[in-house]
């Protein structure tokens, strides 16, 4: 298994062991250093990364173990820019929890960002607390994912949208509305048809996007695009999508 573990305090440590310190020392603290000492079990002498999800990545050896503080001798530091253009999932809530499978699969096969979405036909409503403890909800689960997919970058879950919110993002923004009856199939999709600006893919609820939030959104100059014959889950759907989408960018 690859070790990896996030801590948000990692750039200020390595700006500290890097200001002169003869062995560089950083350490992870908190649940993610109780996790390491006691589930994953991690031992003195093993290799490990940390990250803060922000495009830094430190290698080292585990030179202390305790259940709030696994300390690291530095081997290494690693900084990896931002992608560009960007990859922004907009998912409509969904009932279940298959809306949060999305978030996870996202992350997994590398979102940079994710929208949650009150489309008309969402099943799933949330209310002004309830879309607070929704979007911690979906951050905790694009974190996990990112440690598990070893992602020098953690996707950030944006506050919840509306379909007038997203209409007004996509002047600025390529925006792909996934529909199985669109015009243009994912996978013919070039570079160059994408062009540099961030990417907006927009996955609709079990019911399927409404047709006036389709033509809103087409209206602003957004593009229907279809994956395939199959009609996917809106679980499923994103992740497949961006797969297509990374693959088409060269990041695999």
């Amino acid at each position: 298994m690859a070790h990896f573990y996030l801590d948000e305090t990692l750039a200020a440590q390595v700006a500290t062991a890097e200001g002169g310190a003869a062995d560089s020392v950083v350490h992870l603290r908190g649940s993610d250093a109780r996790h390491a000492a006691t589930v994953s079990r991690v031992r003195v002498g093993e290799q490990l990364r940390l990250g803060d999800g922000a495009g830094l990545v430190v290698h080292g050896v585990v030179s202390v173990v305790e259940p709030g503080d696994v300390a690291l001798a530095v081997d290494r530091v690693e900084r990896y820019e931002r992608p560009s253009p960007s990859i922004h999932l907009v998912q409509a809530l969904a009932k279940g929890d298959r809306d949060e499978l999305a978030v996870q699969a996202a992350t997994e096969l590398g979102v940079d960002g994710v929208i949650p979405w009150q489309a008309a036909r969402s099943v799933s409503r949330w209310d002004a607390a309830k879309a607070v403890k929704g979007r911690e909800r979906w951050q905790t689960i694009a974190r996990e994912a990112t440690k598990q997919a070893v992602r020098p970058w953690m996707p950030v879950v944006e506050p919840l949208a509306t379909t007038a919110q997203l209409v007004a993002r996509a002047a600025q923004s390529t925006v792909l509305v996934l529909d199985p009856a669109g015009d243009h199939p994912l996978t013919a999709l070039t570079p160059h048809d994408l062009g540099p600006r961030d990417i907006l893919l927009v996955v609709g609820p079990e019911g399927g996007i409404a047709p006036e939030e389709r033509d809103a959104l087409l209206a602003q100059g957004a593009r229907c695009v279809r994956l395939g014959a199959s009609v996917l889950r809106t679980s499923t759907a994103g992740p497949a999508a961006i797969a297509v989408l990374s693959a088409a960018l060269g990041r695999w």
